[in-house]
């Protein structure tokens, strides 16, 4: 399948030596929409959680740190930041860097969190994020073993062989484990229930995006 029936006519590729980035309509939207908001997420201010408490009528108030908020905000924008260059890679080793990124960075977010449950969460997103980085890093490596590129329009206009089909597989798997998705979806679940937000959501919002680009980059080597 070729860039045009997926994103659109090509609008430009801009060669970076081997980081090779190409725009189509469908890319283009998917990196200023990241842009959009993590430019949001640099200008936000925390929100304060409030947490009702049994057998009285008190409630406690969660708040961010003066610290802990800077921490969170820088390493949120770098995380935006790294979530929109991989929606315009045209290189698949690339695209694999900036999601082995953004995983760390989502772990760093909730690092400063003195809560047991949001870190132990993350703790073992961490495990698994580490573990899959093994299949995503070893099915890029596959593929190029295999076409003798990392192309994404290069990669596009080959046949398809099984050493390319295995490859494409343990990529899909290295996805799903550093996106933390299903099914190691209950790894990174209870990181979402921090205060902190807006900067909770660019961890929910990098791993959605990172799964769209995933599909448009597997149809084009698979299709």
């Amino acid at each position: 399948m070729d860039f045009v029936t997926l994103g659109g006519n090509v609008l430009g590729i801009i060669p970076l030596g081997d980081i090779v980035l190409y725009v189509t309509p469908f890319n283009l939207f998917l990196f200023a929409v990241l842009l959009g908001f993590t430019a949001l997420i640099a200008v936000s201010q925390p929100e304060t959680q409030i947490e009702a408490t049994f057998n009285n009528f008190q409630n406690n108030e969660v708040k961010v740190g003066e610290k802990e908020f800077r921490q969170r905000r820088f390493l949120s924008v770098i995380c935006g930041l790294a979530s929109a260059g991989a929606m315009i890679t045209g290189d698949l080793f690339n695209f694999t860097l900036f999601m082995a990124l953004v995983g760390i960075l989502n772990i760093g977010i909730v690092s400063a969190v003195k809560q047991t449950t949001v870190l132990n969460s993350a703790f073992n997103y961490g495990l698994i994020a580490m573990m899959c980085s093994l299949p995503l890093f070893g099915g890029a490596a596959i593929i190029l073993a295999s076409t003798g590129t990392l192309s994404l329009q290069l990669l596009s206009q080959m046949p398809t062989n099984p050493m390319v089909i295995f490859g494409a597989v343990l990529m899909l798997l290295g996805i799903l484990g550093e996106s933390g998705i299903a099914p190691f979806f209950a790894s990174k679940a209870e990181m979402f229930r921090t205060p902190g937000s807006p900067f909770i959501v660019i961890i929910h919002l990098s791993s959605l995006f990172i799964i769209v680009r995933a599909v448009e980059i597997l149809l084009l080597v698979l299709w």
